[in-house]
């Protein structure tokens, strides 16, 4: 097994466990997004960071049990890729300029292209909620008090 292959297997161990603690993915998620935001500079990076935005908020959205049709073979693919993501001493070490991101590149393509059509179906979901939460056009917003009485009118 190759130095990425044998990285690739301690990130999914690590994903195994990690996937059940809702804190530990939590933390796993604000890690990932941080480095996400240093990475952005990575031409490399730029290619996948709308896929990596999307998967981001899938996991979340399934940690906050809002969206949970997802399968486990999914989720534990998208947390393997996101731990060996975070994880600086990976194949290739993250703190090599140019190369530091090239393996994590390379996983998260292959993952993400691995479990598109789940992402694919999140975002629709994703998409389909927010136009249910918008409000509808010409609707008034109105708070009502009621006004206190026998409710008998004098006609």
């Amino acid at each position: 097994m190759n130095t990425r292959g044998k990285a690739f297997e301690r990130a999914k161990k690590k994903a195994e466990s990690v996937a059940r603690d809702p804190e530990k993915v939590k933390k796993i998620i604000d890690s990932a997004l941080h480095k996400a935001t240093a990475a952005k500079t990575s031409s490399q990076f730029q290619e996948i960071s709308d896929k990596f935005q999307a998967l981001m908020r899938m996991l979340r959205s399934w940690i906050n049990k809002d969206y949970r049709v997802i399968p486990w073979q999914t989720i534990i693919l998208a947390f393997t890729a996101i731990v060996y993501f975070i994880t600086p001493f990976d194949a290739i070490f993250d703190f090599i300029p140019l190369l530091g991101f090239a393996d994590d590149v390379a996983v998260l393509t292959a993952v993400l292209a691995s479990i598109n059509h789940d992402l694919d179906k999140f975002m629709e979901w994703e998409n389909k909620s927010v136009q249910e939460d918008e409000p509808v056009a010409g609707a008034i917003d109105a708070d009502f008090e009621e006004v206190p009485g026998d409710g008998k009118t004098d006609a």
